[in-house]
């Protein structure tokens, strides 16, 4: 089944979504701890583009017969759709081959303590840390987690060094954690195809 999940992605999911115009990037990551849990990104040009003719034809809700019959085999554990907040209009780097993921929610009322401490704090020092190529963040449209935050790296090891772990222990840092619920945090290798092959 995996083999026959990463022909599917590779060979007709992509390939899809290339043809939709207002895709900017499509990357796949693998978990650097766990090779059965993988994650997508897409960048677009606005969230409409999922409401557009094009997407409608082969998206989300008109699957393939191929993946009608995939899906039931694997589980999704969260599917995000948001508008990105910062840093501006910036999309994903091409040469990073880590990624860290954090998808949470917060507690009543921690909203602009939040937006506060990620826009003035979290990802400025983050975004000086040595292997870190962009740091963003975003606020959903659609999904189980109402924020997420993405940190292209040059490697995955990079959410473990001395200088990433100095950076994100502040006071402030140490205030916004406990306010945070339901957190998934998912450090990340580049999908390679001839190695994530069974």
């Amino acid at each position: 089944p995996k083999d026959e999940f990463n022909d599917w992605y590779d060979t007709e999911h992509v390939p899809d979504r290339e043809k939709v115009p207002g895709f900017l990037t499509l990357e796949r990551w693998v978990s650097a701890d766990n090779p059965d849990v993988v994650l997508a990104i897409y960048d677009l040009q606005s969230i409409e583009v999922l409401q557009s003719e094009p997407y409608l034809k082969i998206g989300y809700l008109n699957p393939s017969p191929w993946t009608r019959r995939l899906m039931p085999m694997t589980k999704r554990v969260l599917r995000f759709v948001g508008e990105q907040i910062a840093p501006g209009n910036v999309i994903a780097p091409r040469n990073a081959g880590g990624l860290l993921f954090m998808g949470f929610n917060l507690e009543p009322g921690a909203e602009d303590d939040y937006a506060h401490w990620m826009d003035e704090e979290h990802l400025p020092n983050l975004s000086r840390v040595p292997g870190v190529l962009s740091a963003r963040r975003f606020i959903a449209t659609e999904g189980t987690h109402k924020y997420v935050a993405v940190y292209h790296l040059t490697h995955p090891e990079v959410c473990g060094s001395p200088e990433w772990l100095s950076a994100r222990e502040t006071p402030w840092t140490n205030r916004i954690r406990p306010r945070t619920r339901d957190r998934l945090r998912i450090a990340c290798r580049r999908y390679d195809r001839a190695r994530d092959r069974s």
